[in-house]
């Protein structure tokens, strides 16, 4: 199954995208053997329109073109949140359900479309804090490579 990062701006150089590179590198040598793969971020532009619902509807439309065929997970800090063994393990019924790819979404400084959270599959929360996205990227980033390394039986993740 393949793992992608849906994210709307840009991030740049820096410590911040070195992290959730480093993150991710790391995703992708330990979910080789669990049939993960992917754990790629796309990086779709900021809408210029002139409202914040607007930019929203716009974002959403670029979003939804980006995702489509496959399971997508919207962030949000209204959304359900997960132990990290509970979001492993859920990443593995997605896979064995034959799912071909998951797509978690991280929307801009408007936050994401009322609607698009409403038809995702999943709404994720980190917490109800709202939280920079490129924050979000960063622990999204570490939470797939901790999954991979649960699924696996790696000692990296302790209870």
């Amino acid at each position: 199954m393949r793992v992608n990062i849906a994210a709307v701006g840009r991030m740049k150089q820096g410590p911040e995208r070195e992290l959730v590179a480093r993150y991710l590198d790391r995703a992708i040598s330990s979910g080789k053997p669990l049939a993960l793969t992917g754990f790629a971020v796309s990086e779709l532009p900021e809408s210029r329109a002139g409202s914040a619902s607007a930019r929203k509807t716009e974002e959403a439309k670029a979003i939804a073109a980006q995702v489509a065929g496959g399971i997508v997970v919207a962030l949000d800090e209204r959304g359900k949140t997960f132990g990290s063994e509970d979001f492993a393990h859920k990443l593995l019924r997605w896979r064995d359900d034959g799912k071909q790819a998951v797509s978690f979404v991280i929307g801009g400084a408007d936050g994401l479309d009322a609607g698009f959270v409403a038809n995702a599959d999943l709404t994720l929360s980190f917490s109800p804090l709202t939280w920079p996205h490129q924050l979000v990227r960063i622990m999204l980033a570490e939470q797939l490579y901790r999954a991979t390394t649960i699924l696996s039986g790696h000692p990296y993740h302790r209870e």
